[in-house]
């Protein structure tokens, strides 16, 4: 069975901190639904994952192009276009892509006292008709509202509104009818810390200081570190090193770079440094998170 080389061409992918995941179990809203990993990955021909031991967390396969297959036991199935899985905690599986005609998916990892409402028994892939009311693209808009609201801040109001919006989006599976009866747009409008956090994701690979932040936005440090501060509780810089570290988690799972070049490439200039911050925001080691997560 082929397996994955490196990373793929228009990947995008979010590890949610250790640190944000502990405060989600907490969270009387966000305890009962939420999001440990998303991602989407474009027509992937050599994807392969395998757990022999299962995982701790729900498993969201949602494939929009393409073909590819999951195995439980000794049987293997096959995911078609407009069709989609619930893989459930504990359980062995492997799934890949395939390599004639690769699959396009979008996923996520998620938990939750409520996680196991939206799993149907047997563990089978299900289809959703396309029609001319059938939503494919409302649905893809959910998942996106999700995926940038993480991209912007995972941490608080974003991370529990991005937890929120999840009950939507599994919602469009578990009750399709129910979906396509109703049509909706979406109005967005930023708050400052989003837009300090887009520039940062612009510049995660540079070495931004808070003179330099608060003077692209017209402020003074003080000035600017409350108001940042306010809307997101934590300092810019700590919150810059936060989306360092998720960039990093993604050179790790997705690529083949060492580690010896990740982290000057990410601005940092100390091995050790790095590794410590790593540790501190992921609970583990940046060679174990790649020997735990990397797609073999």
């Amino acid at each position: 069975m082929p397996q994955i080389k490196q990373g793929f061409k228009g990947q995008r992918l979010i590890a949610i901190s250790s640190e944000v995941l502990q405060n989600a179990e907490l969270d009387p809203l966000a305890k009962s639904l939420y999001i440990t990993k998303i991602g989407f990955f474009p027509a992937v021909k050599y994807h392969y994952n395998k757990k022999e031991n299962g995982v701790d967390y729900y498993i969201l396969i949602y494939c929009t192009a393409g073909e590819g297959w999951y195995k439980l036991g000794e049987k293997t199935y096959v995911i078609k276009e407009n069709e989609y899985i619930i893989l459930p905690p504990d359980t062995p599986y492997s799934f890949g892509a395939n390599t004639a005609n690769p699959w396009t998916i979008y996923w996520i990892h998620f938990k939750g006292k409520l996680a196991a409402s939206f799993f149907k028994s047997p563990i089978i892939s299900h289809q959703i008709q396309s029609t001319q009311n059938s939503r494919l693209q409302d649905r893809i808009q959910l998942f996106e509202e999700i995926y940038e609201n993480l991209e912007l801040s995972y941490h608080s109001d974003h991370y529990c509104y991005a937890s929120l919006c999840l009950f939507h989006f599994l919602a469009s599976f578990k009750y399709i009818e129910q979906f396509r009866q109703i049509r909706n747009s979406d109005i967005k409008e930023y708050r400052f810390s989003d837009k300090v956090i887009y520039h940062m994701r612009e510049n995660v690979e540079t070495n931004l200081t808070l003179d330099v932040l608060a003077k692209q936005f017209g402020y003074s440090t003080s000035h600017f570190s409350a108001l940042f501060q306010e809307e997101t509780k934590q300092s810019p810089i700590k919150y810059f090193i936060a989306l360092k570290i998720e960039k990093a988690c993604q050179y790790l799972e997705l690529s083949s770079m060492k580690i010896c070049d990740i982290y000057p490439k990410l601005g940092f200039q100390d091995a050790a440094y790095f590794s410590r911050m790593f540790t501190k925001i992921m609970s583990i080691s940046p060679s174990k998170y790649r020997e735990r997560e990397r797609y073999k």
